[in-house]
């Protein structure tokens, strides 16, 4: 049998990956982290098969049911939201299914900052703006952050920053940020991204603590920074710029389209 790590996406049952979905079709076995998987998508789960919701069960539960499913010879579908390689806590459940010689693998899903980016229809990467995403968080009492990860430093870079579980620390965030960013940097919050109760808050480092208050949010929020969410000049790219020539394009020459 094989355990299979699945990435649900942000919240739209519609963004699985095609993988994904068929491999939740074909398990008997669906163990899924209720809270944030939508139900469209583990309704996708054979008639028959055991489908558990996770939420409330602690690591020894859940490494149990996989046990239980690997002695039945049962094929399991252990989906997560997102993609399960950020902030998916499965490398502590792959290193028990190691100790326990029991084969697995991961398939990869939309990761909220880019459900994000669709949904605003902004480039998290403007030429000379932002070229680079930071994808963090800010430690709160279950988990610390190691000392270069903090944000004062992270925050130097001027990145585009995708900041997860943090919702509930926005004195921290914005008294870290305000000095690069400055006080009027602008920042969308979102929140349950690509879910039909999405909603997003559009404001600045210094607001947005109101903002959020506003609107009641305690959880499952995202906080994206960086001047690529505001008004702002940028260059157009190399990329499709006539005169840049590159190995698949002449500068300055009209090239026929080539059928695929």
């Amino acid at each position: 049998m094989t355990v299979y790590f699945i990435g649900a996406g942000p919240g739209a049952a519609d963004l699985i990956t095609v993988r994904g979905l068929r491999l939740i079709e074909q398990c008997p076995v669906c163990l899924y982290a209720g809270s944030l998987v939508p139900q469209e998508i583990v309704a996708a789960a054979p008639d028959d098969a055991l489908v558990m919701d996770t939420a409330p069960m602690h690591l020894d539960l859940i490494v149990g049911e996989i046990e239980k499913a690997h002695l039945a010879g049962l094929d399991v579908a252990r989906v997560h939201s997102g993609d399960p390689a950020i902030y998916g806590a499965i490398a502590e459940q792959m290193r028990r299914l190691d100790a326990l010689a029991i084969d697995y693998e991961v398939v990869p899903g939309v990761p909220a900052f880019a459900g994000v980016a669709a949904k605003l229809k902004t480039e998290l990467t403007l030429p000379e703006i932002a070229q680079t995403v930071i994808i963090t968080r800010t430690g709160m009492k279950a988990s610390s952050m190691p000392e270069r990860e903090q944000l004062e430093v992270l925050g130097q870079s001027g990145a585009t920053l995708a900041i997860h579980l943090s919702i509930r620390n926005l004195d921290y965030v914005r008294t870290a940020l305000t000095p690069y960013y400055g006080a009027d940097c602008p920042v969308v919050i979102a929140y349950r991204a690509t879910w039909p109760d999405e909603l997003y808050i559009r404001t600045t480092l210094a607001d947005m603590k109101q903002e959020v208050r506003k609107a009641k949010l305690t959880r499952t929020a995202l906080i994206m920074v960086g001047p690529v969410f505001g008004e702002v000049q940028y260059r157009d790219s190399a990329l499709y710029d006539a005169d840049y020539a590159h190995v698949l394009r002449n500068a300055g020459k009209k090239k026929k389209p080539v059928k695929v």
